[in-house]
């Protein structure tokens, strides 16, 4: 029997099936989903939790005409192959190939950017409001709000916008109770009780003067082509609840969510993921922090970890589990997360609240205004920080040494490797008179053996890893591990200087007097944006020592990286080994 997605181009084909047909369409995409993520990795759960409802959307409203915004972009596979995807679909998250997220200069379907959770409610207020003013009433607007995302604050402060006005707007909550992680907090509780008939007489979201229709099955296509096209005739803002279970047709994914959120490469018959054979391999700094909190923990009783809906991505999870009364999920929340950080603070409390790089830009004020500035010792534990690879700039750690850099009472440290992430989380639990950035990578360290026991550091102090005589290299962090085996391998005259500065602030400055007094050329390398970065403190010394020699700064450029792996992102921000070398190579040879 031939397949329906066969013929889909776009919504316009879709729109020439009959109703009975849908449920075959829904199987259809669900397996090309599954079959194309299986062998290419990416977000799985999420998308095939949404396979009917997007194509229900789709069916009844005349995309891209009417506005369509995925919140939580990884929700959106399904509608990149219903809307002239499908043949591409292969290339997504890759070098040059499609995003993982919506992408407004990608398709016209693509309404709005969406790789952070809630903005979806608050964007599609705006567009509506736009298309009231230009008199265009026929227009829709349609909001999808899942994975846990209608319970941030932002979402919140768009529902409470919309309900006061009388703008044509639809938010459709899929609720699955999971974002990456189960959902946590009193909306839940509140959701669940909806759910199950139980919640009191007065709706929530009705109170909110919104016009609440559901809960209805998310996987029923015709029952939702039903109620999207009544409420296509219903003026004003409205919200529908569905109810779908992330994972949706693919057993291991329904029964162990977390992990098929992104399973990596799996067998799409059975569904079991594929294990990694070879060698032994050092851990993920992630799990280095996990443990090493849990370990400081234990017999420091002040200690608690917070982090905002990333308990296993974090691995706080291991503390959680351990610990669970001094270890906190508390939800999408950055704003509360650093604030509640703060205010344990206060109590004589040492808090790790343990935030990706990307997801505390969601937070700056918070950090500028509740920590630094009452100079709490609250300890911010940066993951992700850096060029995360395929999932693009929505989620690149670069700017968090540049924003962080000019905020008064903050320390700022990178590790290069577990042991000094060990060394430096047990360093801030001894009680810091002001608070601390601890930024780490994606992925894994560099030592196999690295329950080693820990000792402290002292602030503002680096390493030299090795003495040279012409040329210095500055480095910030794991990428300090590249430019060593670099140095390796081009330094046999001994010419080469490394040091591991540790500290972006405060910077040692003793030490950066030796070097510049010793050394004729200064490099400068970081994973983070040369625009106000650690290269930029670098110059900034040598601007107030009065010294003249110039700097050479790697890092990453005034522009958004796209996704690749993480090897193809930092040869597209030009602090690759190839690139690195040919420049020190240049340089060693002027030095003869």
């Amino acid at each position: 029997m031939e397949r329906l997605l066969t013929h889909i181009k776009s919504p316009k084909d879709l729109k020439k099936l009959s109703l009975d047909e849908l449920p075959k369409l829904a199987q259809e995409l669900r397996e090309f989903i599954i079959d194309i993520v299986s062998t290419k990795e990416g977000h799985l759960g999420a998308s095939l939790g949404v396979v009917e409802l997007t194509i229900a959307l789709h069916y009844v409203f005349n995309t891209p005409k009417d506005k369509l915004i995925w919140d939580v972009g990884h929700q959106a596979y399904g509608h990149k192959i219903l809307t002239g995807r499908k043949e591409i679909f292969e290339t997504n998250r890759q070098l040059g190939g499609i995003s993982g997220f919506p992408k407004r200069s990608e398709s016209e379907y693509d309404d709005f950017g969406t790789g952070h959770s809630s903005t979806a409610i608050s964007a599609i207020l705006g567009m509506a409001m736009v298309s009231k003013l230009k008199g265009e009433f026929s227009k829709q607007h349609i909001a999808v709000v899942g994975d846990a995302s209608i319970a941030s604050g932002m979402a919140f402060e768009g529902l409470n916008h919309l309900g006061v006005t009388n703008i044509n707007a639809l938010i459709v909550l899929n609720d699955n109770a999971i974002g990456i992680d189960p959902s946590v907090g009193a909306l839940k509780k509140y959701l669940t009780n909806v759910k199950v008939g139980t919640a009191k007489d007065e709706n929530i979201f009705e109170c909110l003067n919104l016009n609440y229709s559901g809960p209805i099955d998310g996987h029923d296509i015709k029952a939702l082509v039903a109620e999207l096209e009544r409420l296509k005739h219903v003026d004003g803002p409205k919200l529908l609840h569905i109810i779908t279970t992330k994972g949706k047709g693919l057993k291991q994914a329904e029964e162990n969510q977390v992990v098929y959120h992104a399973p990596g490469k799996f067998d799409k018959i059975t569904g079991e993921r594929l294990k990694k054979t070879g060698q032994v391999q050092p851990p993920k700094y992630q799990d280095v922090f996990g443990h090493t909190i849990v370990e400081l923990a234990k017999k420091n009783e002040k200690i608690v970890g917070i982090t905002p809906a990333m308990p296993s991505g974090s691995s706080l999870k291991f503390m959680m589990d351990q610990m669970p009364d001094r270890a906190f999920d508390v939800g999408i929340a950055e704003q509360h997360a650093v604030t509640l950080a703060a205010g344990m603070a206060t109590q004589g409390l040492v808090p790790f609240c343990n935030i990706y790089s990307t997801f505390l830009q969601r937070a700056y004020d918070q950090v500028i205004h509740d920590v630094a500035l009452q100079k709490l010792p609250v300890v911010f534990c940066l993951d992700r920080a850096g060029l995360v690879g395929q999932d693009g700039p929505t989620h690149h750690g670069v700017f968090d040494m540049a924003f962080l850099r000019c905020v008064p009472n903050l320390i700022i440290f990178a590790p290069m490797n577990e042991m000094e992430l060990r060394n430096i989380l047990y360093t801030a639990q001894l009680g810091l008179d002001r608070p601390i950035a601890i930024r780490y990578p994606r992925g894994r360290g560099t030592t196999i053996d690295w329950r080693n026991a820990v000792e402290s550091i002292k602030i503002g102090t680096s390493r030299c890893l090795k003495e040279g005589s012409e040329i210095a290299v500055l480095t910030i962090g794991h990428i300090g591990n590249d430019v060593e085996k670099l140095i390796k391998k081009l330094d046999a005259s001994k010419k080469i200087g490394h040091y591991d500065m540790r500290f972006v602030k405060p910077l040692d400055k003793n030490t950066l007097r030796t070097i510049f007094s010793q050394y004729k050329h200064i490099i400068t390398v970081e994973d983070g944006t040369k625009t106000g970065g650690f290269g930029s403190a670098i110059l900034e010394f040598a601007n107030e020592e009065g010294i003249s020699k110039p700097v050479k700064i790697f890092g990453v450029p005034d522009q958004f990286v796209e996704q690749g792996t993480i090897p193809e992102t930092h040869k597209l921000a030009g602090i690759d080994f190839d690139t690195i070398h040919s420049y020190i190579q240049s340089t060693l040879n002027q030095c003869v």
